[in-house]
């Protein structure tokens, strides 16, 4: 007879909820100093906007995923 493995949907979700909080806030930390960077060395005039991306890779889940959007600074 086989059991199988419950998995806990509440350990789950709470880690998938902490990874993606530091990855928030730590890509919004990088992003503010390399504006701040960019602007004080006068490679930007703070009126620009920047396309950027994300690419989310799990290897354990074959799962890459990239997401596409803008930074805009005015």
């Amino acid at each position: 007879m086989q059991t199988e493995i419950i998995m806990n949907e509440d350990a789950f979700n709470l880690s998938i909820r902490k990874f993606l909080k530091m990855v928030g806030v730590s890509s919004q930390r990088e992003i503010e100093q390399a504006v701040a960077k960019a602007r004080a060395g006068g490679a930007i005039k703070g009126n620009e906007k920047f396309p950027a991306s994300v690419t989310l890779e799990v290897p354990g889940l074959k799962l890459s995923v990239r997401f596409d959007g803008k930074i805009e600074l005015e």
